[in-house]
C-alpha cells in the first residue's frame, strides 16, 4: 500500500492520503480539488454514505468506507442528516460510476464537488482497514489535483502536526446558532415526510451535532421539540418547561466537551424528569454522573454491530459512530449497564436506577442502518407519560 518513493505520484494519480507515520496512499480524486487533516476511520456499513458523509459526529474525520461500491443509487436532497456534510473526505475501492437509483437527483462526484469534500478512489481499502485495526485511527492528510501535483513532505509534516481528536471539543463547532423548533416525522415512500404525532410532550434536544433522523424518530413518538445549542444553559433549557431531556449524539472528545456540558446535565438530573442520550449524549450522561470516558484502539463505524441487551439477553443489531467509550468500571452504583457490544464487550449502554435517566452508545434512529432499537425512543415517551 505504502510508495518506496512517496513524493513521486505514479501515473494517472489524481488523490493521495498522507499518513502521519509515514505511509503514502495514492489514488484517483474526486469531488473537491483541496487537501484536508483529519482523522482517518472506517466504516462498514453497504448502505447510506451519504447519511455518514453528513452525520455531524464525523466531523474531524476521513472516511474509509469498506463496502467498494459507494456513489452506485447517487445522492439526493432528503437522506441528508445535517445541512452540510461534515466527514471530511471519503476513500473508496471503486471509481464513482453514474447513478441508478430512481431516487438519485445528482451524481456523488458532482455533490461531493459542490459541497467542498474530497474524495479518492482505487484504494485497497480492505488494506487501509487492516492498517487501522492494528495501528489505530491515524491522523492524515487527503488531497485532491486534477494535475497530478503533491507537496508530500509538506502533507506529512501537516498530519504529524495535527493535534488529534482527543481533547477536540467539536460539538461548539457543529452545533445549531440558534435555537429551533422541529415538527418534521419520518420519512415514507411515496408520502414524504409525516406529520407528527398527537398529544405531543415537550422536549429540549441539546445539540451536539445532532442527526435529522433522530428528530424525526423523537417526532414519531409524541415529541414536541425545541433544539437549543450545545452552550444552553440550565436556566434557558428550563424556560421552555420540558417535560424531558434529550442529549444528541456528536463530535470531539467528550471530557472536552463536558468541561460545560457536564454542569447543565447535573442540574437537569436533579430535577428528577426523563433524560435519553445517544452517543456523544451517553457519554456526557456518563460524565454527569461520575464515569470516565477513553479513546477508542480504532472505534466502532457501521451499521451491523451486534449489542447485547442484558435485561433479556436478545442480541440487536445496531448503527454505531464513535471513537470514545464509557469505561463500564468507573459506572457508580445508581448506573447499569443495559447493553454492551458484543464485538469488544465495551459500554453501549446504561440506565439510573434512582430516576429515569438513561442513554446508549449506538444510534437507534438508524440512517443508515438497522431499526432493531427504535424502543427506544418509545421507552423515553412513555417515561413523559
Amino acid at each position: 500500500m505504502a510508495d518506496p518513493n512517496p513524493s513521486r505520484a505514479p501515473s494517472g494519480a489524481t488523490g493521495v492520503l498522507v499518513l502521519a507515520s509515514g505511509e503514502v496512499v495514492w489514488g484517483r480524486g474526486f469531488g473537491a480539488q483541496g487537501q484536508a487533516v483529519g482523522e482517518v476511520c472506517f466504516n462498514t456499513a453497504m448502505t447510506g454514505y451519504q447519511e455518514v458523509m453528513t452525520d455531524p459526529s464525523y466531523a474531524g474525520q476521513i472516511i474509509n468506507f469498506t463496502f467498494p461500491h459507494i456513489g452506485n443509487v447517487g445522492t439526493n436532497p432528503e437522506d441528508v442528516e445535517a445541512l452540510k456534510p461534515h466527514a471530511l473526505g471519503a476513500i473508496v475501492r471503486q471509481d464513482v460510476t453514474d447513478p441508478s437509483n430512481f431516487r438519485s437527483t445528482q451524481h456523488f462526484d458532482a455533490w461531493m464537488k459542490s459541497n467542498g469534500r474530497i474524495g479518492i478512489s482505487g484504494v485497497d481499502t480492505r488494506a487501509l482497514t487492516r492498517l487501522i485495526r492494528v495501528a489505530g485511527a491515524p491522523n492524515a492528510v487527503i488531497a485532491h489535483s486534477a494535475s497530478g501535483n503533491f507537496d508530500v513532505p509538506a502533507m506529512l509534516a501537516r498530519a504529524k502536526a495535527w493535534a488529534g481528536l482527543e481533547g477536540m471539543d467539536l460539538a461548539k463547532d457543529v452545533t445549531t446558532l440558534q435555537t429551533y423548533g422541529w415538527d418534521q416525522g419520518l420519512w415514507k415512500l411515496g408520502a414524504g415526510y409525516l406529520a407528527p404525532a398527537k398529544g405531543r410532550k415537550k422536549v429540549v434536544a441539546i445539540d451536539y451535532g445532532i442527526k435529522h433522523n433522530i428528530l424525526r424518530n423523537l417526532v414519531d413518538v409524541g415529541c414536541d421539540l425545541t433544539i437549543v445549542t450545545a452552550t444552553a444553559s440550565f436556566e434557558e433549557i428550563m424556560g421552555y418547561a420540558p417535560d424531558g431531556l434529550f442529549l444528541s449524539n456528536g463530535p470531539g472528545d467528550p471530557a472536552a466537551t463536558g468541561v460545560y456540558a457536564v454542569p447543565v446535565i447535573k442540574q437537569w438530573l436533579d430535577t428528577q424528569k426523563p433524560l435519553f442520550g445517544i452517543c456523544l449524549g451517553h457519554q456526557m450522561l456518563g460524565l454527569a454522573v461520575g464515569a470516565k470516558t477513553e479513546k477508542m484502539h480504532q472505534g466502532h463505524r457501521g451499521a451491523n454491530h451486534p449489542v447485547k441487551r442484558l435485561s433479556d439477553g436478545a442480541v440487536e443489531i445496531t448503527s454505531m459512530n464513535h471513537g470514545f467509550a464509557v469505561d463500564a468500571a468507573t459506572l457508580p452504583a445508581n448506573a447499569k449497564a443495559t447493553h454492551i457490544s458484543l464485538f469488544d464487550g465495551s459500554n453501549c449502554g446504561f440506565e439510573l436506577t434512582d430516576q429515569p435517566a438513561f442513554s446508549v452508545q449506538y444510534h437507534p434512529e438508524a440512517s443508515p442502518g438497522p431499526q432493531d432499537s427504535h424502543y427506544l425512543f418509545e421507552k423515553f415517551a412513555e417515561m413523559m407519560g
